[in-house]
């Protein structure tokens, strides 16, 4: 499974939420013990999908419980869950830009071996979206601010989609780097619409 981490132990705060209790339990409910290993897996994961699955169950069921009244704990322990996930995709993105994947030494169409390139594409990207002083160029760009929270939950989501563990033939490798400078583009877009915004503001009201 795509970036699967440990699960969190039994006694981890996380899984220490108030799950939702049926009040006439069936056979296909979602039980408390359900509940708690949905948030375990997606922890370890970041992947929703996989989570449900890994308890037998469809997303609209699990989505449809989170919205009852009484099951906020399991919501909220849902949102942690994957903002850990989340997390963990950061920390494995910071590890491929510096450690680097896989890349094949090819010479007349012949692999005649593997080496680890970093990727300092991904590697000059994360460094501007986390550390924004010394190397964003004009902006600000830290968490909270909603260009950077946006581009978050975008690389995030291209993570999950693209399966980037996978990719190690020459095609993913230049598809990666063509995302994270599509993701630059957009960053620097969207940064100058703001400023533009600002200054056509600080006219209208001098």
């Amino acid at each position: 499974m795509a970036f699967q981490a440990e699960l969190p132990e039994d006694d981890d705060p996380l899984l220490q939420f108030a799950p939702y209790l049926h009040t006439a339990p069936r056979s296909n409910s979602i039980t408390p013990p359900l509940q708690r290993r949905f948030v375990a897996t997606l922890a370890a994961t970041g992947i929703v999908k996989q989570a449900a699955r890994s308890i037998g169950k469809s997303l609209e069921a699990l989505y449809k419980l989170r919205r009852l009244p009484g099951a906020e704990g399991f919501a909220g322990a849902w949102d942690a869950a994957l903002e850990r996930g989340v997390q963990r995709l950061e920390d494995c993105a910071m590890e491929r830009a510096i450690r680097g994947t896989p890349t094949p030494i090819v010479s007349q169409g012949a692999i005649l071996g593997w080496w680890d390139k970093p990727d300092n594409h991904l590697l000059q990207f994360l460094l501007r979206a986390r550390l924004p002083a010394p190397y964003a160029r004009e902006a600000q760009l830290v968490p909270g601010h909603p260009v950077y929270e946006r581009l978050r939950e975008e690389l995030r989501a291209e993570f999950e989609r693209e399966r980037w563990e996978a990719s190690q033939t020459p095609a993913a490798i230049a598809a990666r780097e063509d995302l994270v400078a599509r993701l630059e583009q957009k960053w620097r877009y969207d940064w100058e619409a703001e400023r533009s915004a600002q200054r056509l503001s600080e006219n209208n009201n001098p």
